[in-house]
């Protein structure tokens, strides 16, 4: 199986505890967040709409909410991307293993999820800030 996950949502689903903007995308969010702990699922890296996207009542043709939070939302997924190789696929055990390897404090995420709307219900964001 494979999945299609920006950059920025490799975080959200570590710390992701059931929360969303409607029951259509909390769903689809848990099914992607289980499938991703799976053996022989890989990842494919993209700065756009992904496998999460499909199911946000706040995207409208390819766009998240405006061009504005678009922007935001793509320049997230960057300072993620930088950390990684997009250019490949990825064991999706070993890529979260990566990611809790790179992403250790809240130095390291500040650029990408302080302005999150969901950054104090996150709990990957939280254990962060716990481990100051």
């Amino acid at each position: 199986m494979k999945l299609v996950l920006r950059g920025h949502h490799l975080l959200c689903l570590k710390g992701f505890q059931g929360y969303g903007y409607d029951e259509n995308f909390t769903r689809n969010m848990t099914e992607v967040n289980i499938k991703r702990k799976r053996e022989n699922v890989t990842v494919s890296l993209v700065a756009s709409p992904d496998d999460i996207c499909c199911a946000c009542p706040n995207l409208k043709d390819g766009i998240c909410e405006d061009e504005t939070q678009n922007e935001r939302i793509i320049r997230m997924d960057e300072e993620v991307l930088k950390n990684l190789d997009p250019s490949r696929d990825y064991d999706s055990i070993e890529l979260f293993e990566k990611i809790d390897e790179i992403f250790t404090t809240e130095e390291s995420v500040s650029e990408i999820c302080f302005n999150c709307l969901w950054h104090e219900e996150c709990l990957f964001y939280q254990n962060l800030l716990n481990n100051r």
